[in-house]
C-alpha cells in the first residue's frame, strides 16, 4: 500500500501555494509515493540514472539542470503555479541532447501536467491533464489514457505513451462506448441499418469537434448542456445535421462548414443512459483515433452479428503495409526518386547558370527557364500520382483503402516539402485525394463505415501536417466504394455473371478465408453451384474462396485493366488444392513479393495466411518473406520447385488418411467393456470383431487415450445386426443423424463409417503392425501401432511394418521433404502432413519393393530405428513412474526438449539414410530438396 493516498496527493497540492523552488522536490517525492515507487535518492545514491537536478553541461553557460532526470524513462521540470508550462517544454527541448534524448519530456505546474512524447522517428504526442483528471480513472479529451496510467507509465514503461500505442487504446475506448450506444438502440427496436448509420455521424461529429471543424467544441457543449435532458439533444442534434448538410448555414452563432453526407436530419430518440455513455465517449480524445482499426473495431460494434468480436485482436497497421508497401508505394516510391534526380540535375544546372550571369554580369534567359522546367516535372508528377486509383474488392471497413490513401499523401507532401526547400511555390493544385479509392463489400455495415475510415483518416492527416481543409463540402459521397459482391452477379437474363471490377492501377486487400467445405454452410448451394461454375478451367473445384479474388485481379491485370495487384489468403493457397491459381499467375505474370507463412487476425482470431503481391511479369526484383530472391515459385518457396514434384506409382497403395466415422460411433472405456464382456452373438462371434481400440492424432504425440469405437467395417446391414449391442448402439445414436445427409451413400449405408478406406484395410490386412503419424503436429513423428488399432481420419498410415521403412519415413530428409510439400495449420502453425501430395511423391532410395537382399544399407537404417523406437519407448514409460510423471512424458515434450541421447539417436538414423542415397550429411535443405526433387523427376518419368 503506497503512504500516500491518491486522494490525499490531489488534495495537498491543489491547496499548496508554494513557489517551483520550494515545491518540486516534495511534489516529486509525494508522486512517487502514490504510484509505489521509489523516489531518485533511494533508488540511485550515485545520481547516474535517476536524480534531482540533473546537470546540463553544455547550455546557458554550464549552469543549466533539468529537475528530475531517469536516464531512458523521463526528464522532468517544474514552473511555479500556472506559469507556462510551454517554456519549460522549450527548456527540456534545448536539454535534450544533454540528457540523453529520454523518450519522454515533461512539464509540470503542481496542479497541471503535460507528457511530451519524444521517441525518435515519430510524431509527438501530448498527454495533458490535471490534479482532479488523476481521479477520474479514464481518458480525457487531452490525454488519450487515463492520466494514472500515464504516470504509472512514466516509470515503468514508456513504449506504453508512444503515439501508435495510445492511437490503438483511444480507438478500442471509443468502439466499446459506441458499442453500447448500439445495443441500447437496438433493443428499443431500432433498424440496426438505420441505428449503424445513425451512429456513425455521431462518430464524425465527434471527430470533427476535436480537430476544430466543429466550432469551439458545440458538439462536447451540447452533450455537456443536455446530458440529462436527452429529448433537448436530440432536437439541436436534428438541426446540427441540417446545419451541416447544406452550404452556408450557421448553428446557433456559429458559421458551420458544409459536410454534404448529412444528407437527412434522420435521428433517433436518446435515453439518460445512451446520454451518460456519449459524455464518456466525448471525453476522449477524437483526434487520436487510428483509422487503420477503427473500422474494425467498430464493425464489430455496429453490426450486431460481430459483436461477440469486440475485445479479441485486430489486424495491425504494421501487418497491412505489409501489401500496400509494395504493392502500391514502392513503384511510386521509385517513380518519385527518378523525378526528384532530374528535378536536383536541373536545380543544380540552375546554380550553375545564376553563378555564371552573376560572375558575367548579364542577364539570361536559362536560369528561370530551368527552374521551369523543374517546377513542371515536379507538378507533372503530382499530377500523376494524383490519378493513381486503388481497388479493395473486399474492402471491409477500409483498412487497407485509408494506409494506401496515407502512404500516397505522404509522397504528395515529400513533392511540397523539396518544392519549399528550392524556393518554389508550395501550393499544390492537384491533390491525393478519397477519390481515388475504390472498394466492393457485400456487408452494408463496413461498407458504410469504409467511407467514414477514409473520411477521417483524410481529415486527420490534413490536420497533422498543418495542410487546411479541403474546399467545401468537406466531405463528398464516396460513390467509388460500393455494396456489391465482388465475384459473382447476374446478368440480364439472370445467368450468372461476373461482375465488372473498375480500371485501377493495383488492386489490394484482403479477401474472406472459407474454405471448400464451409463454402456451402455460409454461402448456401445455389451460390457456390453457380460460382464454381461460373469460374470452371480457371479456378480449380474445391479451391478456397479466397481464390476467385485472386483470379479475377489476375484476369484484370492480363486484361489490361490493372497494374499489379497484393492479396492475402490462408496459406493453404500455397498447397497442392489451390495452387493451380498461383500456377495461373505465373503463367500469365509473376510474383514480386510474398511471404509464405505469417500470422494474421482472422474476426479476432489468430490464423495463418501467406501474402503474395503479382503483376504481368514486369517487377523484376523478387522479394520472399522479407529477402531477395532470384525467382518466387508458385509454392511460394525460392529454392527448389517442389510444385513440380509428381506423384509416384511405386508408392501408392502403401500410405492414407485414417478412417472418417461420419457420426459417433465412438463408444467410452466402459461402453466398450460392457460390449466386450457380453456374451457371443447370433452368429457366434465376439464383439470384439467390431469394437476396436480407435487412434486419434492426439494419442500419437500425447499420453494415449482409452479410446474405442464400433467399425463394422464393409458387412452388409444383415452381417452388422447380428452383432446386437453394437448395432442398436449405431442405430440409436448414428442413424437418426445420417437419416438427415444429403449423400445418398451415407443415408443408406448408415452403419458403416463415412469414408471407410477399403484401400487401407486390404493394404493392412496381414500385417500386424502399422506406421502411424499425426496428421497436424510440431514434430513430425512415426510409431508403431497395432492394426487391430482403428486410425481415424487425424492420423496417417503406412502400410509397411519393416524397420527399414520406419527410418526412412522417420529421418532428416523425409522430414525436410514433408515441411515443403505439406501445409501449415493452425494458431501454432503446425505442420500437415499428406499421403498424396508428401508420401506419394517422396522417393525412397530404392522403390518400396525393390529394396536389395541383405543390404547393409538396409540393415543399418533397420537397426538405428529399433534403437531410436527403444530409446523413445524407455523414455515414455519407465518403470515404477507415477501417474502424474507419466502425464509429462509424451512424444512432444520429449522432442521440445530434445535431450542429447535423443538428437544422438537422429544422428545415427539420418547418417544411414543419407548412405543409402548415397549423399553427404552436410547437405543444407535446400539442397536435399534438389537431389530428392531430382530423383522424384527422373522416377516419375
Amino acid at each position: 500500500m503506497p503512504s500516500l493516498s491518491l486522494l490525499e496527493f490531489v488534495e495537498r497540492w491543489k491547496a499548496s501555494t508554494l513557489s517551483e523552488r520550494a515545491a518540486s522536490h516534495s511534489h516529486f517525492i509525494d508522486l512517487c509515493e502514490v504510484l509505489g515507487q521509489p523516489h531518485p535518492a533511494a533508488a540511485d545514491q550515485s545520481g547516474d540514472t535517476f536524480t534531482f537536478e540533473k546537470h546540463v553541461s553544455t547550455l546557458d553557460d554550464g549552469k543549466g539542470f533539468a529537475d528530475v532526470w531517469k536516464r531512458g524513462f523521463f526528464a522532468w521540470e517544474y514552473k511555479g503555479k500556472h506559469k507556462s508550462l510551454s517554456a519549460a517544454y522549450a527548456q527540456l527541448v534545448r536539454y535534450q541532447g544533454d540528457l540523453e534524448n529520454p523518450p519522454l519530456l515533461v512539464t509540470c505546474d503542481q496542479e497541471r501536467f503535460e507528457v511530451h512524447t519524444n521517441f525518435t522517428g515519430t510524431r509527438p504526442l501530448v498527454y495533458s491533464f490535471t490534479l482532479d483528471e488523476l481521479l477520474t480513472g479514464v481518458p480525457t479529451a487531452n490525454c488519450a489514457l487515463p492520466p494514472l496510467e500515464v504516470l504509472r507509465a512514466l516509470f515503468t514503461n514508456p513504449e506504453l505513451l508512444r503515439p501508435d500505442a495510445a492511437q490503438v487504446r483511444v480507438t478500442e475506448h471509443v468502439a466499446e462506448e459506441f458499442a453500447k450506444l448500439a445495443d441500447s438502440l437496438q433493443q428499443r427496436g431500432a433498424n440496426p441499418e438505420q441505428a449503424a448509420h445513425f451512429l456513425m455521424r455521431l462518430i464524425f461529429c465527434l471527430f470533427a469537434d476535436s480537430i476544430d471543424l466543429l466550432p469551439d467544441h458545440l458538439f462536447r457543449r451540447m452533450i455537456e448542456l443536455d446530458k440529462t435532458k436527452p429529448a433537448n439533444f436530440t432536437r439541436k442534434l436534428r438541426e446540427l445535421f441540417g446545419a451541416m448538410a447544406t452550404s452556408g448555414n450557421s448553428f446557433g452563432p456559429h458559421d458551420i462548414h458544409y459536410f454534404n453526407v448529412f444528407a437527412d436530419d434522420e435521428v433517433f430518440e436518446l435515453t439518460s443512459s445512451d446520454m451518460a455513455i456519449l459524455k464518456r465517449a466525448a471525453a476522449l480524445d477524437w483526434s487520436q483515433v487510428e483509422p487503420a482499426i477503427f473500422g474494425t473495431l467498430f464493425e464489430r460494434g455496429l453490426d450486431p452479428g460481430k459483436r461477440s468480436q469486440l475485445g479479441a485482436h485486430h489486424t495491425s497497421r504494421e501487418d497491412i503495409l505489409l501489401i500496400v508497401e509494395p504493392v502500391v508505394i514502392e513503384p511510386l516510391q521509385r517513380r518519385w526518386a527518378t523525378v526528384k534526380a532530374e528535378a536536383l540535375a536541373l536545380a543544380e544546372a540552375a546554380e550553375k547558370e545564376a553563378f555564371a550571369e552573376a560572375t558575367s554580369g548579364k542577364k539570361g534567359t536559362a536560369y528561370p527557364k530551368l527552374r521551369k522546367q523543374m517546377q513542371e516535372a515536379l507538378l507533372n508528377w503530382v499530377e500523376e500520382l494524383s490519378k493513381i486509383r486503388v481497388l479493395d474488392p473486399a474492402c471491409g471497413s477500409g483498412n487497407f483503402l485509408y494506409l494506401a490513401l496515407r502512404r500516397m499523401l505522404d509522397l504528395w507532401h515529400e513533392v511540397r516539402i523539396f518544392l519549399a526547400e528550392h524556393g518554389l511555390p508550395t501550393f499544390l493544385e492537384k491533390q491525393v485525394h478519397p477519390s481515388q479509392l475504390y472498394g466492393l463489400e457485400t456487408n452494408v455495415y463496413a461498407q458504410e463505415l469504409a467511407s467514414v475510415v477514409v473520411w477521417i483518416g483524410y481529415l486527420q492527416w490534413l490536420n497533422q501536417n498543418g495542410i487546411g481543409w479541403p474546399t467545401e463540402p468537406i466531405l463528398r459521397k464516396l460513390d467509388n466504394i460500393l455494396h456489391r459482391d465482388a465475384i459473382l452477379t447476374s446478368d440480364a437474363d439472370g445467368k450468372p455473371a461476373e461482375p465488372e471490377w473498375p480500371n485501377v492501377d493495383c488492386i489490394i486487400g484482403n479477401p474472406p478465408f472459407l474454405g471448400d467445405k464451409k463454402m456451402r454452410g455460409e454461402l448456401g448451394d445455389e451460390y457456390v453451384d453457380s460460382l464454381r461454375a461460373l469460374y470452371a478451367g480457371r479456378v480449380p473445384g474445391g479451391a478456397d474462396l479466397v481464390t476467385f479474388w485472386f483470379e479475377r485481379a489476375r484476369a484484370q491485370i492480363e486484361e489490361g485493366h490493372a497494374k499489379r495487384a497484393g492479396l492475402l489468403a490462408t496459406n493453404s493457397i500455397r498447397m497442392v488444392g489451390n495452387r493451380p491459381i498461383l500456377e495461373r499467375i505465373l503463367d500469365s505474370g509473376g510474383i514480386f513479393m510474398a511471404w509464405s507463412d505469417r500470422p494474421w487476425i482472422l474476426d479476432g482470431a489468430a490464423v495463418r495466411v501467406s501474402m503474395v503481391g503479382f503483376d504481368n511479369g514486369s517487377q523484376k526484383e523478387r522479394v520472399l518473406d522479407g529477402q531477395p530472391v532470384s525467382e518466387i515459385h508458385a509454392d511460394l518457396t525460392a529454392s527448389a520447385n517442389v510444385a513440380t514434384a509428381l506423384p509416384l506409382t511405386e508408392n501408392s497403395g502403401l500410405c492414407f488418411l485414417g478412417v472418417m466415422k461420419g457420426g459417433p460411433f465412438d463408444l467410452t472405456a466402459e461402453q466398450a467393456r460392457v460390449m466386450l464382456a457380453a456374451p457371443v452373438n447370433p452368429n457366434g462371434r465376439p464383439n470384439s470383431d467390431v469394437v476396436k481400440r480407435r487412434l486419434i492424432g492426439r494419442d500419437i504425440v500425447q499420453r494415449a487415450q482409452d479410446g474405442w469405437l464400433i467399425d463394422f467395417v464393409d458387412r452388409e446391414e444383415r452381417e452388422a445386426a447380428l452383432y446386437e449391442l453394437p448395432f442398436e448402439y449405431v442405430k440409436e445414436h448414428v442413424k437418426p443423424l445420417r437419416d438427415t445427409n444429403n449423400r445418398k451413400r451415407m443415408k443408406e449405408r448408415w452403419w458403416l463409417h463415412g469414408e471407410n478406406r477399403p484401400g487401407m484395410r486390404r493394404a493392412l490386412k496381414g500385417l500386424q503392425r502399422y506406421i502411424a503419424t499425426p496428421e497436424v503436429a510440431k514434430h513430425r513423428v512415426f510409431v508403431w501401432m497395432s492394426t487391430d488399432v482403428v486410425p481415424d481420419h487425424t492420423c496417417h498410415v503406412i502400410a509397411r511394418p519393416d524397420d527399414y521403412a520406419f527410418g526412412i519415413v522417420q529421418s532428416r530428409l523425409h522430414e525436410v521433404w514433408s515441411l515443403s510439400q505439406g501445409a501449415w495449420m493452425g494458431v501454432g502453425n503446425d505442420p500437415r502432413y499428406s499421403s498424396a501430395r508428401t508420401f506419394e511423391t517422396f522417393p525412397f532410395p530404392w522403390p518400396p519393393g525393390t529394396e536389395p537382399n541383405n543390404s547393409p544399407l538396409v540393415e543399418a537404417i533397420a537397426v538405428a530405428a529399433r534403437g531410436l523406437v527403444g530409446r523413445r519407448d524407455a523414455w515414455l514409460n519407465p518403470p515404477d513412474a507415477t501417474e502424474a510423471e507419466l502425464k509429462k512424458r509424451t512424444l512432444t515434450s520429449l522432442y521440445n526438449a530434445r535431450p542429447a541421447w535423443l538428437a544422438d539417436a537422429h544422428r545415427k538414423l539420418d547418417e544411414a539414410v543419407f548412405a543409402a542415397y548415397g549423399l553427404p550429411t552436410t547437405l543444407t535443405d535446400a539442397e536435399l530438396l534438389e537431389r530428392l526433387l531430382r530423383v522424384n523427376h527422373e522416377r516419375a518419368a
